[in-house]
């Protein structure tokens, strides 16, 4: 199937061009914290049918956002992970995070909910507590750690190395500090009383 554009001789549109199509954006956002396998994608993204996440991700390929490459011993079992060009998306995310954020409102019960999708707004938090360093975070049983300095932050899959900070949140803490209802602060001091 050709691409569809907006033919329009703009920066916005020819982005949209790439990234634009409903559910780039969130493979996208999966991929930040690190390389994901088809089977991975698959079930952090409810709702998307296995036809549209292959032509997806073969559309985000194809336009050098992420790439595919061959691991394990079975040679077709593949990995996806962003490039460079992909990876420079995430300032992008933040800042769609932090508007969606007013929009979010009350939880509704058909919304499916991960706890790795609060990591771009609780990254935010955690940078105004440890402004240099690796924080790693707990939420459920899912883990995933940021490195922070000087040039910025970023997240990724596991525990730190050597974490300055440990946090153990449950999912309302997460989503209390996502939507600014508490601070990290005021999460962390309620947890640990």
């Amino acid at each position: 199937m050709p691409r569809r554009s907006y033919d329009h001789y703009c920066a916005v549109s020819r982005a949209l061009d790439i990234v634009g199509d409903r559910w780039n954006l969130l493979v996208v956002r999966e991929l930040l914290s690190g390389s994901r396998r088809y089977s991975d994608l698959f079930a952090d993204l409810p709702g998307i049918s296995t036809d549209v996440l292959a032509a997806r991700l073969k559309d985000l390929e194809r336009d050098g956002v992420l790439t595919r490459r061959k691991t394990g011993p079975r040679t077709g079992t593949a990995v996806y992970e962003l490039t460079p060009e992909g990876e420079s998306l995430r300032p992008v995310l933040d800042s769609l995070s932090i508007w969606g954020t007013s929009h979010l409102g009350e939880r509704r019960a058909t919304d499916a909910v991960r706890a790795n999708w609060f990591a771009l707004p609780l990254g935010r938090a955690v940078r105004e507590l440890v402004p240099d360093g690796a924080v790693s975070v707990r939420i459920g049983e899912t883990v995933f750690h940021y490195l922070i300095t000087a040039a910025g932050i970023t997240h990724h899959d596991g525990p730190a190395a050597a974490p300055t900070l440990e946090l153990d949140l449950d999912l309302a803490g997460a989503t209390d500090i996502a939507t600014g209802t508490r601070t990290l602060t005021e999460v962390m001091r309620d947890h640990a009383a």
